[in-house]
């Protein structure tokens, strides 16, 4: 799993230089997932510099665990992280009522949106299971031709 960038220690909002420093990407990528909508800074300085705060590079840090441990690309993470911001709005507005046919009509959207993400990820992962798969059938493969052509090889050298 990724590790989370490390965050200020009083939780301050921090200039692009720093927070891409943080989150271990470049500030141009920074850029790049507000322009397609990924990330949002949490403010700008009075020069207009752009301020991250320790959910932004939480957010970085998620988007770049999905982009490596499952192999998302940011199209699909843009699903995933909207889908994940959406379950957090249900989650608010849970808390917010006790009304049981609210809660009840919440937690169905939250599981048919958790279920669908749930379906995405699993059809991926046995996408890169057959990957792997076919990997493995091709290392065998190639083990099996080396052993076939490894004594080949010796009675060449001992002549």
């Amino acid at each position: 799993m990724t590790e989370l960038p490390e965050l200020a220690p009083d939780r301050r909002r921090v200039r692009i230089g720093e927070a891409a420093h943080r989150a271990g990407v470049s500030e141009r990528t920074l850029r790049y997932y507000e322009e397609i909508g990924l990330l949002v800074p949490s403010g700008h300085s009075s020069g207009g510099c752009r301020e991250y705060g320790p959910d932004e590079l939480a957010r970085v840090a998620r988007i770049r665990e999905l982009q490596e441990l499952i192999g998302l690309n940011l199209e699909e993470i843009r699903g995933v992280v909207g889908r994940e911001d959406r379950i957090g709005t249900l989650r608010d507005a849970f808390n917010q009522t006790d009304d049981p046919r609210e809660r009840g009509a919440l937690l169905l959207e939250a599981l048919e949106m958790t279920e669908a993400l749930h379906e995405r990820v699993a059809a991926k992962v046995e996408r890169i299971a057959g990957f792997r798969d076919e990997l493995a059938e091709r290392i065998a493969r190639y083990r099996e031709l080396l052993g076939e052509s490894v004594p080949e090889r010796a009675r060449r050298q001992a002549r």
